[in-house]
């Protein structure tokens, strides 16, 4: 059987380190791969990439995927060179210690190690504890403060150095997932609209979004900026087929079945059933979950924009969300990319998702 080939641009998107706030790696990514394809293209204060198909479309549709992710910042430098932090997103303190990591300085990249005290030196009652993030430091091999100054700096940060890895067919790992194969997706949607060239009412512009880690920030902006119509987020969303998850709390979600499409009071129900349309006629396999409430993505923000924007969320099922090896069905997103294409091309002129 042939080996699964990981499309160039999405491989390069996870390659890139970008935690919240430090997104030009990945910025970066996306303007080579997305920008030849749009007809305007534009930057902001936040960083957020807007790439624009068929400008005078109607209706303005909005497809956003974050580029940032979970990251360590440099906040301390001991006299014995070695370095605290703080966490940018939301870190499980159970898996930080013992990573190897990538400090991003000004003269490119430092390696280095997560230490704590070593488990054969603590009492049992320690051993039962998790770390505190002040009990546990970076190593770079530095034989004092004023060492390790000279090659790293207050405010630098520092991602995980674990890469993306096929492990079987389709299914792989990387750090970050959470969100590149969301920003993946919506810069190759709009590529794939532009390359077939097919009739196109809506004007389709596909967002890269900051900051969402630390509070859906990018697409505040980014909303105000495009005001559009109709918009869907796109995001990872918790697999639940895995041992040690409650079916009965979490709902049923698989890798491998397909683009979740999010249903609650976050979600428009016409841009909700618009998408169940696109699935069925593209015979596209997809899964489904239900939030009481503003989803912890970038359509909580996206839906309050302005005057309010018709929102949806879909999302790919991801096992062990927030941990250095995330694990992602490579076809769930390719899936997800052909639902987008299906959806843009079925808006009519002036159908705006209001009811």
């Amino acid at each position: 059987m042939a080996q699964y080939q990981t499309p160039a641009f999405l491989s390069e998107l996870l390659h890139a380190r970008s935690p919240s706030g430090y997104e030009s790696e990945a910025q970066a990514v996306f303007d080579r791969h997305v920008k030849p394809a749009a007809d305007t293209y534009a930057n902001d204060p936040l960083g957020n990439r807007i790439a624009t198909l068929n400008p005078a479309g109607d209706p303005v549709l909005m497809l956003a995927g974050h580029m940032d992710e979970l990251g360590l910042l440099i906040t301390y430098v001991n006299k014995d060179g070695f370095i605290y932090f703080n966490t940018i997103g939301g870190h499980d303190r159970t898996v930080i210690s013992g990573r190897r990591v990538i400090i991003q300085t000004a003269n490119g990249p430092v390696k280095g190690v997560t230490g704590k005290r070593a488990v054969h030196l603590m009492d049992e009652a320690d051993r039962k504890k998790v770390p505190e993030i002040h009990e546990i430091w970076i190593d770079i091999g530095a034989k004092s403060k004023k060492d390790a100054l000279a090659r790293v700096a207050i405010g630098d940060v520092a991602t995980y150095d674990h890469e993306l890895e096929l492990i079987n067919g389709s299914i792989g790992t990387a750090r970050a997932f959470d969100n590149k194969v969301g920003a993946y997706i919506v810069g190759e949607t709009l590529i794939r609209l532009a390359r077939d060239k097919k009739p196109l009412a809506a004007r389709v512009v596909s967002v890269a979004t900051s900051q969402e880690e630390i509070g859906t920030r990018g697409a505040i902006t980014a909303t105000y900026a495009v005001n559009p119509h109709i918009a869907i987020a796109i995001d990872v969303g918790h697999a639940t087929d895995h041992p040690d998850c409650d079916n009965r709390k979490y709902g049923e979600t698989k890798l491998g079945g397909g683009p979740i499409i999010c249903r609650g009071p976050n979600i428009n129900p016409k841009v909700y059933q618009k998408l169940l349309a696109a699935a069925k006629k593209a015979r596209i396999p997809i899964q489904f979950e239900a939030d009481p409430r503003p989803t912890g993505t970038d359509a909580r923000a996206i839906q309050m924009g302005r005057s309010g924007v018709a929102t949806g969320l879909i999302s790919i099922p991801l096992r062990y969300m927030h941990t250095p090896s995330e694990l992602v069905d490579l076809e769930d997103v390719e899936r997800c990319v052909q639902l987008l294409v299906a959806f843009a091309r079925a808006l009519e002129k002036g159908d705006y998702a209001h009811w």
